[in-house]
C-alpha cells in the first residue's frame, strides 16, 4: 500500500484492552461503531446493557458506568463482533483463526442441543462459536454452554482408574480395576439378587454410550434401578408418552403455554426462541408459574399458582372455573381469552412443559398435564427438561420401567427378552429410590455414570447416607468429584470433545458429536468401559 498518509493529525488512541466483564474485552481503537452488539443485546437477548455513549467524535460502544455486562448471552457480541472490539478473555491472544482446527458437533451443556463448531490448537480447546442450524439455536450460543467447555482442558482430569486401598483411592490398571468391579458386582448380585444393584446418571453421555449402560444394566446385571435424572426431571413415562412438539411448532403455535423453570437459567437459547416468537411475531405466551421469571416481561399473562395447584389451574382455565384467589383477575381474563382464540381443541397449543422447581414434585406437574391433554386434546408438548443429553438417555433406557426406543418394560418385553437374552422382571427405583434404599440397605451397589449426587441431587444429607451405607461404589466421570472421592472403584471417562456419537435435544433431534482432541492419560469412552 502507499508509503505515506494524507492524514497527518493524531488519532485517538483508548485504554485497552478495558474489560466489561470476566469473559469479554473491549478495544475501542478496533470499534467501527457498526452497532452488531448493541443490536444484539437489545433486539435479540433483551438486555440493553451495552449501547452507544458520548457524541460526535467522542462516540463509543461501552457499557453504562459502574454496570458490568452481566448477560447470559455476552458471548455472542463478541462472535459477531467483525472487527475484534470485543474479544472473549479465554480466547484473546491464544491461537490465529487460520491455525486452529475445528469440527462440527453439538453442544451438551443443557438439553436444548445448540450446534456449535469446536476449535482447538495443540490438543486444547480454544473456543467455540455458534453455527446457523436455524430450527434450534439460530447461531446463538449461551455463554455457558460457550465457555464452560473450557473444563475439558482442566489439569485436575482423571488419567488413570483408582481403587481404594485402605481407604485411601491408589492408582491401578485398567483390568485390575475392571475385574474388580465385575467381581464385586457379581458377587453383590448373586448374595442380594440383582435388584440391589443401581446405576444412577447417564444424561451427559452420547445415545450409543448410554445404550451401552442401560443394556449391561437391564440385560446382563439385570437390574431396572436405572435414572439418568437426578431427581429434578419430570416422570420418563410422561416425558415420552405426551405428544411432543418441535421448537419451530413452539415458536410459531396460537397460543404458547410456559408452565416450566426459569427458561433464562436453565435453557437459555430456548429462552431467546421463545422471546423472539413473543417480541417479534406476536405470539401469545401464557406462564403459569409460583413465581415471576425471565418470561414474566414479555408474557401475554402470567398466571400464579400456589404449591401443588398447578393442576387445579388448568382445569379451571379450561372450564371457565372461578379465579383463584392467588391470581391477578386482569391476568386470568388475559390468559384464558388467548387459550380460547387458540381453538377449543387445543390445536395450535404448545406447552413448554418442566419442573418449576425442585421443591415441586414432577408428579404434580405430570397431573398438569394431563390435565392439560384432556382440556386440549390436540394440544402438543414440549419437554424442559435441562440436563445434557436427558433425552437421548431416555430414549436408550436408561430410567426405570423404560426400554430402549420409548417402550416399557412390559410392551417391550418379548422383543427385548429375544434380543437381549433378559430383561428384569419389574419396574425399578428412581434416583430418590435408590438413595433411600442405599441409606436403609435394601440396596447394596451403586455405579455413578458421569453423576455426582453431591452436587446433582437435591438433598445432600440423603446422599450422604447413601455413599456411606453402600457395599460397593463405582464412578465413571472425568473428574474426581465429591462423589467420587468417596466411591471404592473410579474409571476414568473420556469427556465432551473427546468422543463422537450423537444426542438428542428436547425435541428429538439426533445430531452428531463431533470428537475434537485425544482424552488425556487413560480415559476411555464408556461404550468401552
Amino acid at each position: 500500500g502507499p508509503g505515506e498518509s494524507r492524514f497527518l493529525e493524531e488519532k485517538r488512541h483508548w485504554a485497552k484492552p478495558i474489560p466489561i466483564s470476566e469473559l469479554v474485552l473491549l478495544d475501542r481503537e478496533r470499534c467501527i461503531q457498526c452497532g452488531r452488539c448493541v443490536r444484539f443485546a437489545n433486539e435479540v437477548a433483551g438486555e440493553a446493557q451495552i449501547d452507544f455513549l458520548g457524541r460526535g467524535d467522542m462516540v463509543e460502544v461501552n457499557v453504562f458506568e459502574g454496570q458490568a455486562f452481566s448477560s447470559y448471552f455476552s458471548g455472542n457480541t463478541v462472535q459477531i463482533c467483525p472487527v475484534g472490539a470485543l474479544t472473549a478473555s479465554p480466547y484473546r491472544f491464544t491461537a490465529r483463526p487460520w491455525d486452529l482446527d475445528q469440527v462440527e458437533s453439538t453442544c451438551t451443556l443443557c438439553a436444548f442441543g445448540c450446534r456449535a463448531a469446536v476449535q482447538s490448537s495443540a490438543n486444547r480447546i480454544t473456543r467455540l462459536l455458534g453455527m446457523d442450524s436455524d430450527p434450534v439455536n439460530q447461531s446463538w450460543l449461551c455463554d455457558k454452554g460457550r465457555f464452560a467447555s473450557e473444563a475439558v482442558n482442566a489439569e485436575n482430569r482423571l488419567t488413570e482408574p483408582l481403587i481404594r486401598r485402605n481407604d485411601i483411592l491408589e492408582p491401578a490398571s485398567w483390568g485390575e480395576a475392571l475385574e474388580l468391579v465385575a467381581r464385586r458386582l457379581g458377587e453383590l448380585r448373586t448374595a442380594k439378587g440383582a435388584s440391589a444393584i443401581a446405576v444412577m446418571g447417564g444424561a451427559r453421555l452420547s445415545n450409543e454410550d448410554a445404550y451401552a449402560w442401560a443394556k449391561l444394566a437391564k440385560a446382563v446385571i439385570g437390574t431396572d434401578s436405572v435414572d439418568a435424572q437426578m431427581g429434578d426431571g419430570l416422570p420418563a413415562e410422561v416425558v415420552v408418552a405426551l405428544p411432543r412438539a418441535t421448537i419451530d411448532e413452539a415458536c410459531k403455535a396460537r397460543c404458547l403455554v410456559v408452565l416450566a423453570g426459569d427458561l433464562r437459567e436453565e435453557l437459555p437459547v430456548l429462552f431467546l426462541r421463545v422471546r423472539s416468537a413473543a417480541v417479534d411475531d406476536a405470539v401469545p405466551v401464557v406462564e403459569l408459574a409460583p413465581q415471576s421469571g425471565s418470561v414474566t416481561g414479555f408474557a401475554t399473562a402470567s398466571v400464579a399458582y400456589g404449591p401443588g395447584e398447578a393442576a387445579e389451574l388448568v382445569r379451571a382455565l379450561a372450564t371457565g372455573g372461578a379465579v383463584p384467589a392467588t391470581v391477578e383477575p386482569g391476568q386470568w381474563s388475559a390468559a384464558a381469552e388467548a387459550l380460547h382464540r387458540a381453538g377449543t381443541d387445543g390445536e395450535g397449543i404448545v406447552v413448554i412443559l418442566g419442573r418449576p422447581s425442585v421443591a415441586e414434585d414432577g408428579a404434580l406437574v405430570a397431573a398438569a398435564a394431563a390435565a392439560m391433554a384432556a382440556a386440549w386434546p390436540a394440544a402438543r408438548f414440549l419437554p424442559a427438561l435441562r440436563r445434557g443429553n436427558v433425552m437421548g438417555a431416555i430414549d436408550m433406557g436408561l430410567a426405570p420401567g423404560l426400554l430402549p426406543g420409548r417402550v416399557s418394560l412390559d410392551d417391550g418385553r418379548a422383543w427385548f427378552a429375544e434380543a437381549w437374552g433378559s430383561v428384569p422382571a419389574s419396574r425399578g427405583r428412581d434416583a430418590a429410590g435408590i438413595l433411600g434404599a442405599l441409606a436403609d440397605g435394601t440396596m447394596a451397589a451403586l455405579v455413578l455414570v458421569g453423576a455426582d449426587p453431591f452436587s446433582d441431587f437435591p438433598d445432600g444429607t440423603l446422599v450422604a447416607e447413601a455413599l456411606a451405607e453402600a457395599d460397593f461404589v463405582v464412578a465413571v466421570d472425568g473428574f474426581l468429584s465429591s462423589s467420587a472421592a468417596l466411591a471404592n472403584v473410579v474409571l476414568p471417562a473420556a469427556i465432551v470433545h473427546e468422543r463422537s456419537g450423537t444426542t438428542t435435544n428436547i425435541e428429538g433431534r439426533v445430531t452428531r458429536l463431533g470428537q475434537k482432541l485425544v482424552a488425556p492419560g487413560q480415559c476411555r469412552p464408556d461404550w468401552m468401559i
